[in-house]
Order: structure tokens, then C-alpha cells, then sequence
């Protein structure tokens, strides 16, 4: 029963994977897709998405991030001839 639960689980984590490598963009929840908000005074550009009307999934975000540290983290620095030892 474990190992079936343990399966099903990273089947979902994979499938989402996929998915978020594939469409790494969703419909805005907030404004159902369509860029603008309800306000007092008329229509306005939703928040969450600035009008795209599309948002980043949590997961893409999450490899992005992710992506970006490893980059940062592996990036080699420039020398220049001043800062060589003698014996290079």
C-alpha cells in the first residue's frame, strides 16, 4: 500500500514537471483571464498578472529559481593579468 501511495505521488510530481515545461504559463485566477478587475470607479489592469493575462505556474517558478542559483552559484569569475600568479 506504501509503495502504491509512494508511486501515484511521484507520478503526480512528474506529470506536473512536464506540464510546467511544456505550458509554463497558466490563465490568471484573479481576473479569470481577461487582464482587468472590477474596481469602484470602472475597469482596472489586474494585479496578480499586470494585464497579461497569463501567470507564471508555482512550479516553473520554483525551477527557474532554482536555475537561476545554480548559474550563480557555477559562474566562474574573469581574471585579468593582474590578479594571475607568476607561474600561470
Amino acid at each position: 500500500m506504501l509503495a502504491a501511495s509512494t508511486l501515484l505521488i511521484l507520478a503526480t510530481l512528474a506529470g506536473y514537471a512536464l506540464l510546467c515545461s511544456i505550458r509554463p504559463f497558466a490563465i490568471c485566477r484573479t481576473c479569470s483571464g481577461t487582464g482587468l478587475r472590477d474596481a469602484h470607479k470602472g475597469m482596472k489592469l489586474c494585479r496578480r498578472c499586470r494585464g497579461t493575462r497569463y501567470r507564471l505556474r508555482a512550479g516553473r517558478r520554483l525551477h527557474n529559481h532554482a536555475q537561476r542559483l545554480h548559474t550563480e552559484g557555477t559562474r566562474t569569475r574573469p581574471t585579468t593579468d593582474k590578479e594571475r600568479l607568476p607561474w600561470q
